[in-house]
């Protein structure tokens, strides 16, 4: 009986651990099937969302420039002599016309004072020769003298007046000299450092010079852009507009100073497909020093009333260009759009979206066509320096400068995201 008694329960055991196995088989089945999945769905992608909107854009090329003064003029003596006196300091600005060097004129002094004297030797000759021409003319009317004696005569005039025609020009050369002695600057500008010292002997086939003077203001700045963009800027220039120009320090952030394009070279660097621009500067305040690299936003156009999206939404792929638009469903779509000009912050979208409609700018990586998303909550972004809570998704309310340092860009202050 106890026998019995043990066997039943040692089959009953058997049976509920046969029961668990199939159990658990099967909900390691369900798992891998994939059947709970259905039944709960795809879940919800968190993304941040913005408004295409209809504002301005301003087409804008970003180029690296360089500044390059009006006139560097190198001081050269035209004499030789010995340096007396050096009238400036080093780095100091100069105006035109202004003392910079004084080379020893006592040479030059005695030289024009031998020239004199052989020009009053020479003019006596030659008042005493005009005065003997004047008295053989006389005889020869009288038919007391030869001919050929008076025309000796009339010749040794000629010479004379020509000895002293050379005197004169020898006494010019050398008050030329003496203004030689005393150098002025040429140019109003900066003087550089100096290149001689009081009791150097200079000549005039020194190729050092004396001084280097630089013209600060105005000053100028050559850039150049690329070919392809070259025909909006004609275009804009035979309509007569005068184009902004605006200089930035190396960092591209930096405002040095305000300016307009002055002109375009006649021809392409057929090396780097680049034209040579230059663009005038008032530089008053000396911000802009010679032979330095800026960065040149040359400010070519504004479209007016261009769809603007935040450029986070604007993505590449196979279609192209696309961006995930939002639908009343809560879902989204893969939207194909034709791009225009881009600032860095917002794109011109000139096919596919009209403003007012929403896309996604935050959390696009999770996102396939027909997703289902969840827009998020608040989010805080900076526009102009100031705080603003926006909902939802605004990333596209700042203003930023387009791109990186030395490369084509176009872009402008259009906002969007509001």
């Amino acid at each position: 009986m106890a026998e019995t008694v043990e066997r039943r329960k040692r089959g009953k055991g058997r049976w509920i651990i046969a029961a668990i196995a199939v159990l658990l088989i099967a909900f390691i089945w369900w798992r891998h099937s994939g059947q709970h999945k259905k039944a709960l769905g795809p879940a919800a992608q968190a993304v941040g969302v913005a408004k295409a909107i209809s504002g301005p854009m301003k087409v804008t090329l970003d180029e690296l420039g360089t500044v390059m003064p009006d006139a560097t003029v190198t001081i050269l003596p035209q004499i030789s002599g010995y340096i007396t006196q050096i009238g400036f300091t080093e780095g100091q600005m100069v105006t035109k016309g202004q003392f910079l060097v004084q080379i020893d004129p006592r040479p030059y002094e005695i030289q024009l004072e031998q020239y004199q004297a052989a020009l009053a030797k020479d003019d006596a000759s030659l008042g005493q020769a005009r005065s003997d021409l004047a008295r053989y003319q006389k005889l020869a009317a009288q038919d007391s003298i030869s001919a050929q004696q008076v025309a000796d005569q009339t010749f040794l005039v000629a010479q004379d007046e020509a000895a002293v025609k050379s005197d004169q020009a020898n006494i010019d050369s050398a008050k030329l000299d003496l203004v030689y002695c005393h150098i002025t600057s040429p140019v109003t500008g900066r003087v550089g450092l100096r290149l001689v010292d009081v009791g150097n002997y200079v000549t005039s086939g020194s190729s050092t010079g004396l001084a280097v003077v630089t013209t600060i203001s105005p000053t100028t700045v050559i850039f150049s852009v690329a070919q392809q963009d070259l025909t909006q800027v004609l275009e804009r220039l035979e309509a007569g507009a005068t184009l902004p120009a605006t200089a930035y320090a190396s960092d591209d952030v930096t405002k040095l100073e305000d300016g307009t394009l002055h002109a375009v070279d006649n021809q392409v660097n057929t090396s780097t497909g680049m034209v040579k621009l230059r663009a005038d500067f008032a530089n008053t305040d000396g911000k802009l020093f010679p032979n330095q690299f800026v960065n040149v936003h040359l400010l070519v156009k504004t479209i007016e009333n261009a769809t603007l999206v935040p450029s986070p939404a604007v993505q590449e792929g196979a279609p192209g260009s696309y961006v995930f638009l939002v639908q009343p469903n809560n879902t989204v779509k893969v939207q194909v759009v034709t791009t225009g000009p881009t600032d860095g912050v917002n794109t011109v979208i000139t096919k596919g979206l009209n403003p007012g409609d929403e896309v996604v700018v935050d959390g696009v990586d999770r996102l396939n066509d027909g997703s289902k998303i969840l827009v998020s909550g608040n989010e805080t972004v900076t526009t102009n320096g100031t705080p603003e809570t926006v909902t939802p998704f605004a990333g596209a309310g700042q203003t930023g400068v387009s791109g990186k340092k030395g490369q084509h860009k176009q872009g402008g202050s259009g906002t969007a995201g509001q």
